[in-house]
């Protein structure tokens, strides 16, 4: 289904991806209210980011919450493909 995804209490969260040209496109990540607030996004934003490495995979990140985790986490910055993605939209 071109996502991560972790169920929750039942809950279903997600990071939808796209894969094109060696580069994983993230998207989107939603995660329910009922489990919201417990770090379920930057895990799957860190997941993302690991799985993205792990396999040799450069990135590009059009999901504003992955935007803000790799500002805070700047050691993923390396995997961005900058063909598709300015390092710059990554500055404080």
């Amino acid at each position: 289904n071109q996502q991560f995804e972790t169920l929750i209490d039942g809950e279903k969260a997600e990071l939808q991806y796209r894969i094109r040209q060696n580069t994983i496109f993230y998207m989107h990540t939603w995660v329910p209210e009922k489990i919201g607030g417990k770090g379920v996004a930057s895990a799957l934003a860190r997941f993302g980011l690991e799985y993205a490495r792990k396999n040799g995979f450069k990135i590009a990140v059009y999901c504003p919450f992955v935007v803000l985790y790799i500002k805070r986490h700047r050691e993923y910055l390396d995997l961005l493909n900058t063909k598709f993605q300015k390092p710059d939209r990554f500055d404080d």
